[in-house]
């Protein structure tokens, strides 16, 4: 599992109170049954607090799944060139 995708699990597990939840990159909402709209937002804020970036709304609508995000991620925490 990368660090982002590790840290990202721990903010997954406490915004949704979830202890054993074990994020893949593949799994979406659908696959979690307290990964609701209200949720959605409350993550994206808490991921945006964790990594110290900010995302668009045309960015966070893209999303289709949580390594959508990680990959979203990594590319704002990218060293600018």
């Amino acid at each position: 599992m990368s660090d982002i995708l590790d840290r990202m699990q721990n903010v997954f597990r406490d915004v949704l109170d979830e202890d054993g939840l074990v994020l893949r990159p593949e799994m979406t909402a659908a696959d979690v049954e307290t990964w609701d709209s209200l949720s959605h937002i409350n993550l994206i804020d808490a991921i945006e607090r964790e990594f110290k970036v900010r995302f668009t709304i045309a960015e966070v609508a893209s999303l289709m799944s949580v390594g959508d995000l990680e990959a979203l991620v990594e590319k704002k925490r990218a060293p600018k060139t």
